[in-house]
């Protein structure tokens, strides 16, 4: 299984996976973009679907081994990974970190993130808590300018109803510790097909 920790950026993503990756076991490894690869000096969408490609490629052959990827720690929207190439061969479940405008500013603030960027950072929060519902809610956020073997039909353009369907943790409030729980609770019952999955061909058979 591919498991999918989303977010904008200062939410928590990074520090969780590397808090949980110790207290997963052997069965779980994780993964963000620079472990996937160089990241280049612009890196653009294209890039990133490639990257995704690559998680999804990874989650295959571990899933053969019995064992989970878990792929934490970039802004990666759940569309991006859903609409991989081979994410079709794969379960999916994805888990979307969110904070509060007043908790992501002030997170943005102590790591003295540049203060040109916040405008960007809460509006690309907005639209992944968006996302997380509503697959028809602007997504050109992350097609324009993308790779194009990317299977954007899976999703865009589509009525996918209870089919389309993740966990959301908020963050606000919470220290990264209790969030690093949160989130390997979530891996587990992730696992056991205690949450939303996106399952094989979960697509299919939709508007």
């Amino acid at each position: 299984m591919l498991l999918l920790v989303s977010g904008a950026s200062g939410v928590g993503k990074t520090t969780a996976r590397l808090r949980v990756r110790h207290v997963l076991g052997e069965d779980f490894e994780t993964a963000e973009l620079f472990t996937l690869g160089p990241i280049p000096a612009v890196p653009t969408g294209a890039w990133r679907h490639e990257q995704a490609e690559k998680a999804v490629r990874i989650a295959i052959q571990l899933e053969a081994e019995g064992r989970h990827l878990l792929f934490a720690g970039d802004p990666v929207p759940a569309g991006e990974v859903l609409a991989a190439p081979s994410a079709n061969r794969v379960d999916v479940a994805v888990c979307l970190l969110d904070a509060d405008p007043d908790a992501h500013n002030a997170r943005l603030d102590a790591r003295r993130d540049p203060p040109e960027l916040r405008d960007r950072h809460l509006a690309f929060a907005d639209w992944m808590r968006r996302h997380a519902t509503d697959p028809t809610h602007m997504p050109e956020v992350v097609t324009t300018d993308g790779w194009d073997q990317m299977a954007w039909e899976r999703w865009v353009g589509r009525e996918l109803g209870e089919a389309w369907a993740m966990t959301v943790v908020d963050t606000s409030g919470r220290d990264p510790d209790e969030v690093a729980g949160m989130v390997a609770e979530w891996c587990r019952s992730a696992v056991r097909g205690e949450v939303p999955v996106f399952r094989r061909g979960w697509h299919l058979g939709h508007g």
